[in-house]
C-alpha cells in the first residue's frame, strides 16, 4: 500500500512538471493504453480520454470513439509523467435524476474504501497581474503561469456507494468517522489538508492501512 501511494504522489508531481514543459493537460494528449470494453473485448492503441462527456478515442489504425456504456475501465501510461493512470466505468447521476455510466479516476483503493477524482479545465484569474499571469498550479495548489488550471472533483466509493466529497474538513472525517480521530491526528502530524489531491490520497491510504 505504502509503495502504492508513495508512486502516485511521485506521478502527481511528474505530471506538474509536464504541464509546466509543454502547456497541455493529461486530456488534450494521447497516451499508450488499452480499453477494456463491456463484452469483454482489449483494444490496445493510443487513447485520448473527455471526462467531460465520457467519451475515450482509439487511434490504432484510425480513430474510434467509445462511450462510458461500453466500457468497464481503461488505462493510459504517461509516458511524459511515467505512470499508469485507471478509469472505470461506474453508475452516477451528475444530475440528481438517474444513474448512468460516467469514468472516475482511481487514485486509492483498498478494501474498506476508494478514492477517484473526476478532473476538468476551469479558468482562474486570480493571480492575473500587470506582469505575468499565474493560476494555481494543476495538482498541489501554489501559482504556475498561465490562463488555465486543472481542476478537481473527488468522490469515494465506501459501502458500494459513491459519495461527492465537498472537500469540506467536517465531510471528510464524518465519511471515516470510525477512525475519524486517528486520521485528524494523522493529517496534523502530516500537515496534510482536507482539500489537495495528494493529501487526500495520502489520507484515504493511511485510513484503509488502519481500518
Amino acid at each position: 500500500m505504502r509503495y502504492l501511494q508513495l508512486t502516485l504522489i511521485f506521478l502527481f508531481l511528474n505530471i506538474l512538471a509536464g504541464l509546466a514543459q509543454n502547456g497541455q493537460f493529461p486530456s488534450q494528449m494521447w497516451h499508450k493504453g488499452q480499453i477494456t470494453t463491456t463484452n469483454g473485448q482489449v483494444f490496445q492503441g493510443t487513447l485520448k480520454y473527455d471526462l467531460e462527456n465520457n467519451l475515450v478515442q482509439l487511434q490504432n489504425n484510425g480513430i474510434e470513439t467509445f462511450g462510458a456504456s461500453g466500457v468497464v475501465q481503461f488505462e493510459i501510461f504517461d509516458e511524459q509523467y511515467g505512470g499508469v493512470r485507471t478509469f472505470y466505468s461506474l453508475p452516477y447521476s451528475l444530475t440528481g435524476e438517474y444513474e448512468t455510466p460516467i469514468f472516475f479516476e482511481v487514485l486509492t483503493e483498498g478494501n474498506n474504501i476508494v478514492l477517484l477524482c473526476r478532473e476538468y479545465i476551469t479558468t482562474d484569474n486570480r493571480g492575473m497581474g500587470m506582469y505575468s499571469p499565474m493560476v494555481m498550479n494543476p495538482i498541489w495548489g501554489p501559482p504556475m503561469s498561465g490562463a488555465y488550471k486543472l481542476a478537481f472533483n473527488f468522490y469515494f466509493l465506501k459501502d458500494e456507494k459513491i459519495q461527492k466529497y465537498s472537500q469540506k474538513k467536517k465531510e471528510l472525517l464524518d465519511i471515516l468517522y470510525d477512525r475519524s480521530d486517528e486520521v485528524e491526528l494523522f493529517m496534523r502530524k502530516n500537515r496534510l489538508t482536507h482539500d489537495q489531491r495528494g493529501d487526500l490520497l495520502r489520507i484515504t491510504a493511511y485510513y484503509n492501512q488502519i481500518r
